[in-house]
């Protein structure tokens, strides 16, 4: 039997802000020295009051603008009961009935709704068997997103994943580096026969918890669907339980059973004040939607509609916001001129971003390196056929190095230019013919093909000096 896979997202991002949720305690993620930003509220000791962050409300409430949600008008925070050494009030304080957003859909996935609580405190579990609890993060602003169950694959997992990553940078909500568990995702993974999918009876779900990587997204949800399969298979019950990712051993393992909304005994927080969105101006959906950027999704159509780029040289763009605006201010020069906008994509994607990542340059200080007006002066000479593509790479080479260099000053320089002038060529290919009585034999015999091996034959006697749409037409005509 052929089993459908249904697949739920639940992902928690921490976010940008200059104090925590509840207090004014540092958000310093980069914090090296453990417990340094901490504060009775944090540590939760009786007596203390919290007060809310609004910079972390207008980050939720944007996210739900930029993914067409639904903001609400009335919220509230609500304490999320359990015990834990990471938890020392005993509580976490959380959204249940009122998230701050309900619905939307981003990269084609429906979100049941957004809603924002407080971070937990970091456990260290060292090898002599001691648990250490380091509460810088405790308090900080977290984002929980919770999709519906409408993804059926791996794939879809992961590439809403990225975009949501994506979305958190463009709109300076946070970083959302998994590494650093910034940004954690949930799966909650059911197999169900497709006669149960036609009737929407979903099959016993299991969650897998704090997936760190998009690798190990796609392996656990790949591997637990086949985990359910064959229990399926062998007439056992799949249970409903959390479970764990063993990275190492690529496989998932049972951690405990999983708690149902009533486990936690919600109830509304005393000491927080309920939230009316329509009575705070700056929350207004109107007032909000101003300050959203151009969102990735956005600027992969507009560069395919207005750049003629490619699904994959969109994406990257997309991904980064000083490399397209860096690419924006290049060809605003020439926008009209088709050559050069791809002449620029292509070097960009390639050489450039190359050049970066093997000197370890952040794409934001590159630009101070080589200004936008010097690389379209790189572009021009590629596109007058001054210099060679290979020249090209030399030469955007030491432009990188050599901050603030002309590219023609460079390539005088290093003699880059090509030569162009008929009669600085000819006596190279006149040497190249005379060398080359077979291969010319050939040509004249009708294999043309045979004009290429000549061309770069003169090319090399020339040092690659030589226009090489030149040299053709001077062999054309001299071996007629």
């Amino acid at each position: 039997m052929k089993f459908v896979p249904t697949i739920g997202l639940e992902i928690h991002a921490e976010l940008k802000t200059a104090s925590k949720m509840f207090c004014s305690c540092r958000n310093n993620p980069d914090e090296e020295t453990p417990n340094a930003n901490i504060c009775p509220i944090c540590l939760g000791h009786p007596g203390t009051l919290p007060i809310l962050n609004t910079q972390a409300i207008k980050h939720v409430l944007k996210i739900g603008i930029a993914v067409d949600g639904t903001l609400a008008d009335f919220t509230e925070w609500d304490r999320k009961n359990y015990f834990y050494p990471d938890i020392p009030k005993g509580y976490q304080i959380s959204q249940y009935k009122y998230p701050l957003v309900s619905g939307g859909q981003l990269a084609g996935v429906k979100i049941e709704r957004v809603h924002l609580e407080e971070d937990t405190a970091q456990s260290t579990h060292d090898t002599h068997e001691k648990s250490l609890v380091n509460f810088n993060r405790s308090g900080v602003p977290l984002m929980e997103l919770v999709t519906e169950p409408v993804i059926h694959d791996s794939a879809s997992a992961v590439r809403f994943a990225k975009e949501l990553q994506l979305l958190l940078r463009e709109l300076g909500a946070g970083e959302a580096n998994m590494e650093k568990g910034e940004m954690r995702v949930e799966a909650n993974i059911s197999v169900s026969s497709p006669e149960d999918m036609e009737a929407r009876r979903f099959g016993t779900k299991t969650e897998v918890k704090n997936l760190n990587s998009f690798r190990s997204v796609e392996r656990a949800v790949e591997f637990e669907i086949a985990r359910q399969i064959k229990l399926i298979e062998r007439g056992e019950k799949v249970v409903q339980e959390t479970r764990g990712w063993d990275d190492a051993a690529s496989e998932t393992y049972s951690q405990r059973s999983k708690e149902s909304s009533h486990d936690y005994r919600y109830f509304p927080d005393p000491d927080i004040p309920k939230l009316k969105i329509s009575l705070i101006p700056e929350f207004s959906r109107e007032a909000l939607a101003k300050e959203l950027p151009e969102l990735p999704a956005a600027r992969r159509d507009r560069f395919k509609d207005v750049f003629s780029m490619t699904d994959k040289e969109a994406a990257v763009f997309a991904e980064s916001t000083p490399l397209s605006n860096y690419f924006e201010s290049i060809v605003s020069a020439y926008t009209n001129d088709p050559k050069r906008v791809k002449l620029t994509t292509n070097y960009l994607l390639s050489d450039y971003l190359g050049l970066l990542k093997k000197e370890s340059i952040d794409a934001d200080a590159a630009s101070e390196r080589i200004s936008h007006a010097a690389f379209a002066g790189l572009v021009n000479m590629i596109a007058a056929g001054e210099i060679s593509s290979r020249g090209a790479k030399d030469l955007l080479t030491l432009m990188m190095q050599e901050k603030g260099a002309s590219p023609r000053s460079l390539a005088e320089k290093n003699n880059l230019l090509q030569k162009s002038d008929a009669s600085d060529i000819s006596p190279a290919i006149d040497k190249v013919i005379a060398d080359n009585a077979k291969v010319v034999a050939e040509y004249k015999a009708g294999k043309t093909a045979s004009i290429q091996f000549l061309i770069g034959q003169a090319m090399k006697a020339t040092k690659g000096a030589a226009n090489p749409e030149v040299v053709r037409k001077i062999l054309a005509e001299k071996l007629g």
